[in-house]
Parts: structure tokens; C-alpha cells; sequence
């Protein structure tokens, strides 16, 4: 009997936890998950979250997928970082030919990663050849095969342009054997990522490793799951994230607050102000949560039905998945300031978790630009998803 998407993932995430967390100074320290943290997501399959059933993977549905990291990223948000990146990069595997997908998957440790779209790539008789350099490639240093987002020019020097006119962009795939690798990640947030760049030269890429990723016309696999952009699912796995960080910082203040007193003050437990603020940010915390798998359940139950994301409801988890990040930082703030002194010792996790947190805002699913992209849908379109309906 087939088990349901994602069965067992949300519980071996929590079961990988008090590791993770045991190996987060040595992730901080070296810059890179620690080789007994990548062996346990492997092991576990949390890597393969966002993989076809037809390769072995568990096709998770969003929720389920962004409950496994939010569960990581109490313990280590650089792994869950590395985790979320490399599982949305694996939605790649439903574009590309079966045989190039088998190849890429399930060799062993079977992990993609990319960096930013950038460079252009020139077509030649059976595939594409580039010399080019990309960064920003968080999870890179476990992968196996490394990608990039390029434009297509013709052997003659002209852009390839798709049916409507605009440039046709390409995500290459390459062993990372092929690349070389440049240490740059030294960060003052989510040090454990190894973000670092990679570059090629003269490096000739066969067509069945040059998929049409987010184009849906190319999809080999016809699961809800896949008429989902990758972009759209980074938004949620990073907004994930950012709760999973700001519930143990804020679960962190709290037991804090429980037992700390000081001379000639009121412990803060019996703090009025304190008691206060920790209301609110609970509140906070858990209106936020309750918004992003709001939207992403109602956008989930329309895709499971109609077969097709609409733009309204993409513009929605846009603004879910960033509004999120914001409030998460904000969580993250109020209880690194209520921590007081206690906070600023690296013992005490909370001032990681401040730098973490902040490195997340800072990233382009955090952008401010996406509430314009949103308030000109809503200020010029006839509908747009208000939230959760039932």
C-alpha cells in the first residue's frame, strides 16, 4: 500500500532535532552542516521531500514540507537553510528527462544546488557550452550536481526567445566536479549555509541536462505539487523558517523569564511589562504562523482541485511568505531585547538566532519590493485570495 506525500517526515525532522542542535556550534564554527548532519537528512530522506514518487521521493505537499523545516530550524537555521534550498532546487527532477533525472537523484548523496540566475549560455549541436561564474549557492557544499539559470543565445549570437517574445532562460545541471568551488560565505547570519560561488569554463552541457524549470508546458510530472514555481516554494519554505527561528527564540525567552531574577528587581516572571510583551509576541507569532499555512492550504486546496495555481493566489503566498519573514524577525527582536544582557553571550543561542533571523530578512524572498508587486494586483486586478475562507 503507497504511504500518503510526505508520510513520516514532519516526525523524523523532530526525532533529528537534538542532533542538529548538539551540532550547531560546529556548524557555526566550520561554516558547513557537519558531516553527521548531512549523513541524518540523507538517511532520513528529508532531502528527497520535494522529489517525484516515480524517483523515490515523497512529493510532500507544501504544508508538510514547510512543517519539516519550520521543526529544523528550531534547532539550526543554517540547516534548514541548506535543507529548504536543495529540496526546491530537487523540483527540477519533474522537468528533465527521466533518465537525466535518475542520474542526478539517485546517485548518491543525489543533492542539487544552484546560486543566482545570471550569464547566458550558447546553444551548440546537442546541448549548450558556457565559461561563467555564479554565487549566492546555499546547500553547495553537500551537493552533488550543481545548476545555474541562464538565457539562451544561438550559435549566431541571437537570444533564443520562448512563443511570447521573451528571452528563453535555462537551468543547466553539472556535477560539481565540474565547477570550481571559492570560499566566500563569511557572513555575520546563517554561517552554516557555506552560501559560496562556483564557476565553469568551456563546460559543455548535454540537452537532457538543460531543463525549461517553471515553464509548465514541460512538466513531465503531472502532480499538484509540480504546478507550483520553485520560486513560489522558496517564499514558503524560507517563511517556514523564519517561525521555526522566532518560536525558539521566543520559547528561549520564555524559560528564561521563568527562572531569572535580579538584585533589587522584580523577577521578570512577576515583570507586568514583561508578562505583557510576551502575550503579544506569542500573539504575534502565532497569527503569522496561522496566515502563511492559511494561505498555503487554500491555495493548495484549489490546485488539488483545478489542476492549475492561479496568479491571484501566487500573488497571495507572495505577500503570506513575506509578510511572515518580517513578523518572524519582529518576534525574534522583542525577545533578544526582553532577554536583556543574558542575550548578547554566545552560550545562550539567543544572538545567533538574532543574526540568523536577520540574514533570512535580508534575503531576496524578504524583499519590500514584493508588497508593491502585490498592491498593484490588488489595486488593478478584480480579485485577490483575502485569506482562509474555511
Amino acid at each position: 500500500m503507497n504511504k500518503l506525500p510526505g508520510f513520516g517526515l514532519i516526525e523524523r525532522a523532530q526525532a533529528l532535532a537534538p542532533l542538529i542542535a548538539r551540532e550547531a556550534d560546529e556548524i557555526e564554527r566550520t561554516r558547513r552542516l557537519t558531516a553527521p548532519v548531512v549523513s541524518a537528512l540523507i538517511e532520513n530522506g528529508l532531502y528527497r521531500a520535494l522529489l517525484p514518487q516515480s524517483l523515490g521521493g515523497a512529493e510532500a505537499p507544501p504544508e508538510i514540507f514547510m512543517q519539516m523545516l519550520e521543526e529544523v530550524a528550531k534547532a539550526d537555521a543554517s540547516t534548514a537553510w541548506c535543507l529548504g534550498q536543495c529540496n526546491v532546487c530537487g523540483m527540477t527532477a519533474a522537468y528533465l528527462d527521466p533518465d537525466a533525472a535518475n542520474e542526478i537523484f539517485n546517485t548518491p548523496p543525489g543533492i542539487l544546488a544552484w546560486g543566482a540566475i545570471a550569464h547566458a549560455v550558447r546553444a551548440e549541436p546537442g546541448g549548450y557550452r558556457i565559461t561563467a561564474r555564479w554565487d549566492f549557492a546555499s546547500g553547495s557544499r553537500q551537493a552533488s550536481w550543481l545548476g545555474a539559470h541562464v538565457q539562451v543565445v544561438e550559435a549566431d549570437g541571437t537570444r533564443r526567445l520562448t512563443p511570447n517574445g521573451t528571452p528563453e532562460i535555462r537551468t543547466i545541471l553539472f556535477p560539481v566536479t565540474s565547477a570550481t568551488m571559492y570560499d566566500v560565505w563569511d557572513v555575520i547570519g546563517l554561517s552554516g549555509t557555506g552560501t559560496d560561488s562556483y564557476s565553469v569554463e568551456n563546460l559543455f552541457i548535454p540537452e537532457k541536462f538543460a531543463a525549461l524549470r517553471d515553464n509548465f508546458s514541460a512538466l513531465r510530472e503531472k502532480g499538484p505539487l509540480y504546478g507550483i514555481t520553485t520560486y513560489t516554494m522558496f517564499g514558503l519554505g524560507f517563511g517556514a523558517i523564519s517561525l521555526g527561528v522566532a518560536r525558539a527564540t521566543l520559547d528561549a525567552v520564555i524559560d528564561l523569564a521563568r527562572g531569572k531574577e535580579s538584585v533589587g528587581l522584580k523577577a521578570m516572571r512577576e515583570n507586568h511589562a514583561v508578562q505583557g510583551l510576551i502575550g503579544r509576541t506569542e500573539g504575534n507569532w502565532r497569527a503569522a504562523r496561522a496566515y502563511l499555512y492559511g494561505a498555503a492550504a487554500e491555495a493548495w486546496r484549489d490546485l488539488t482541485r483545478t489542476g492549475k495555481l492561479s496568479e491571484e493566489h501566487r500573488a497571495a503566498l507572495r505577500l503570506a511568505s513575506t509578510w511572515t519573514i518580517h513578523q518572524a524577525a519582529a518576534v525574534v527582536d522583542a525577545a533578544y531585547h526582553m532577554a536583556g544582557a543574558t542575550a548578547v553571550f554566545r552560550a545562550n543561542k539567543f544572538e545567533r538566532r538574532f543574526r540568523d533571523m536577520h540574514a533570512i530578512a535580508q534575503q531576496i524572498q524578504g524583499r519590500d519590493s514584493h508588497y508593491e508587486d502585490v498592491g498593484r494586483m490588488i489595486l488593478t486586478a478584480s480579485t485577490l485570495p483575502r485569506g482562509p475562507t474555511h
